[in-house]
């Protein structure tokens, strides 16, 4: 068995953080490749390795999973000693539909602030318009009730993928100082405070590659 995560910069790629960081929480080991974003060449090389050309792409030897939700499921699959879903069958429901929402919800606050894993801790450059607004009080809600019923510091206990789609949201959230009760708060430091996402922040920091219009927001 080897497997190799294709991600994109850990500056940018929200997408690509879910898996790894789920991968490196849990200590499942893999190879990374990093394939920046908006380079030249860089979705031929993708398309190389899976029809959609991006990221993130999981490869198991020479078998190929894309996109987050799949390789996630993949992941539950092939280690199910780990905790990668809730063992409690009401709870890991309730973690696939919270990973569903985020997977394809939540646009006003992307649009809003967007990802920069290397952004130094400052204010949204406006104030945040309604969707953006209803975007974050769900999230609040989320952060605020669901480790509350299943006994924190993670959304269900321990670390799990749901805590992993919702890394980059609790980024964000601390990136662009958006005010939070202390519930969420608190969910939000035991996330950024993980040695994994510790770990890629510093990766992201490191990276040469640049692009402008998410840096100056």
């Amino acid at each position: 068995m080897s497997l190799t995560l294709f991600i994109g910069n850990k500056a940018y790629s929200s997408w690509s953080l879910r898996p790894w960081l789920l991968m490196r929480a849990l200590d499942i080991p893999f190879t990374e490749v990093v394939t920046p974003l908006y380079v030249d060449g860089s979705r031929e090389k993708m398309l190389r390795e899976g029809p959609t050309g991006k990221v993130p792409l999981l490869r198991d030897d020479d078998f190929a999973v894309w996109d987050s939700l799949a390789i996630v499921e993949y992941l539950a699959e092939k280690f199910p000693d780990r905790n990668v879903w809730p063992k409690a069958a009401q709870a890991r429901a309730r973690a696939r539909s919270l990973c569903a929402e985020m997977h394809a919800g939540f646009q006003g606050l992307r649009q809003a602030c967007p990802t920069n894993f290397r952004r130094a801790r400052r204010a949204a450059p406006l104030p945040l318009e309604e969707a953006a607004q209803a975007d974050l009080a769900r999230i609040q809600a989320i952060f605020t009730e669901t480790p509350a019923q299943y006994g924190g510091p993670f959304l269900f206990g321990a670390f799990s993928a749901a805590d992993a789609f919702f890394a980059p949201v609790a980024s964000r959230l601390d990136t662009y100082a958006l005010s939070l009760e202390a519930p969420a708060r608190a969910y939000c430091d035991a996330i950024l405070s993980h040695p994994a996402f510790a770990h890629w922040r510093e990766g992201a920091k490191a990276e040469s590659w640049v692009i402008e219009k998410w840096e100056n927001l």
